[in-house]
């Protein structure tokens, strides 16, 4: 990192203002080439731009922070100039004739400060999910992890293996020793409450469902109102209404957020037995398989003909041949609205308890693996085990925790994580 990067980091040009930000040890420089001098640290300054010939590139407002205490660890300058294509492209053609200067690639930002240790992993895995939530359940979930919470967590339980790691150095260092000749009655029973804290959180719904959302599948045989249903969920005519049994052939898909939850509401083929249509056929086969993904059953069939747990709806309460489920969970009406309010606040309710909690931080994929390991590794620990296995599995726990915070962590990985990332972030 001994070059400086820049890149845009505020919207989409054209805006009204734009934020060009540039990091590394010749960002000063930069800044005094363009505004003639450097301004107050943390300060802004109104500066008049310039390119090498004394030209006119723009107004804007000039920030400096010289390092270490940045956003990426090192010496940053952020540019607030006006947001047209132009003048963007005008200080930036600038920048990148300077020696030792070049645009930035996506994420490099935040890689940045990963490496200079202003972030660990943790939180900038969090920071990714941040910069992608859509939905108020997603960007909970995301500022606990970014604002430090998990990373927090693995800390502690470091500490702990640590110091039960101790305990068994000392036992192996001074065993010829009167003072210590074997483990504290206590060492199994934190071992045991230890491990059962990691487990406590293994069993908290990933953070991945938050960004995949809950699959909420409708499904009942031909004509029993789940497009014209799809369709008022989804806020859109995304399914062909037709009173022709068999019109939907395949699954419809579409995320929505209801109540800030994300869900994924899918349309299904009408299912049936006698269709001697093959397209058809094979439309009731997907609409089986999106059963089996299901999170949430909305079934419009005859009662209990459903999918064990699955929401019984009395669909199309308006129409003159209707007849109600005698103990249907709701019925409603597409064309009236009657019954919608109820069904949507239940699907709300239900994705929420299949969600992490609100406010509550979630483990993703890598880190519950990592998670997972740790816990594996304590719980092997027994009183009859030899004192250096002992000890190489606390060893196995700690190089976990490790791995999770970013201590130890291979290039493919993080090129992986942080080209998730904007340009620019």
């Amino acid at each position: 990192m001994t070059d400086t990067i820049f890149a845009v980091s505020s919207g989409t040009p054209p805006c009204a203002i734009a934020v060009i930000r540039i990091s590394g040890p010749d960002a000063g420089d930069a800044v005094r080439r363009l505004a003639g001098s450097l301004p107050d640290p943390r300060r802004a300054s109104l500066r008049t731009l310039s390119d090498a010939d004394g030209a006119l590139l723009d107004s804007a407002l000039v920030l400096w922070f010289p390092g270490p205490r940045t956003a990426t660890g090192e010496d940053l300058a952020e540019l607030h100039c006006h947001g047209g294509r132009a003048v963007i492209a005008a200080i930036q053609r600038e920048l990148a004739g300077f020696a030792n200067l070049r645009h930035a690639e996506a994420g490099e930002f935040t890689r940045r400060a990963f490496a200079n240790g202003v972030l660990d992993l943790a939180e900038a895995e969090g920071l990714g999910d941040l910069l992608a939530a859509e939905t108020e359940l997603q960007r909970q979930a995301a500022t606990r992890a970014f604002s430090g919470a998990i990373s927090r967590q693995a800390e502690a339980w470091r500490d702990r293996v640590l110091a039960l790691g101790a305990q068994i150095e000392a036992v192996l260092d001074f065993s010829d020793e009167d003072d210590v000749e074997d483990l504290p009655e206590a060492f199994f029973a934190e071992t045991e409450e230890l491990a059962g804290q990691m487990a406590e959180w293994l069993e908290r719904p990933p953070v991945e469902r938050l960004r995949e959302g809950v699959r909420v599948v409708l499904a009942g045989p031909p004509n029993s109102g789940k497009s014209s249903l799809f369709n008022a969920l989804v806020r859109d005519a995304a399914a062909i209404v037709s009173p022709v049994a068999g019109t939907t052939r395949d699954a419809i898909e579409r995320p929505v957020a209801l109540g800030g939850v994300p869900l994924v509401l899918v349309d299904t083929a009408g299912l049936r037995d006698d269709s001697d249509d093959a397209i058809e056929r094979i439309g009731i086969e997907r609409a089986g398989a999106q059963l089996d993904r299901a999170d949430i059953v909305l079934w419009l069939g005859p009662e209990g003909g459903g999918p064990m747990g699955a929401v019984e709806v009395s669909a199309r309460a308006d129409a003159d041949d209707f007849e109600a489920k005698p103990s249907a969970s709701h019925t409603v009406s597409i064309v009236t609205g009657f019954g919608m309010d109820a069904l949507e606040r239940d699907i709300v309710e239900r994705a929420r308890s299949i969600l992490p909690k609100p406010g509550e931080a979630a483990l993703n994929a890598r880190q519950r693996r990592l998670v997972g390991e740790a816990v594996q590794a304590v719980q092997s620990l027994q009183p009859a085990q030899d004192f250096l296995t002992m000890g190489e599995e606390l060893r196995i726990a700690r190089r976990a925790f490790d791995a999770l915070l970013g201590s130890a962590s291979t290039e493919d990985m993080l090129d992986a994580l942080f080209g998730r990332f904007c340009i620019g972030k």
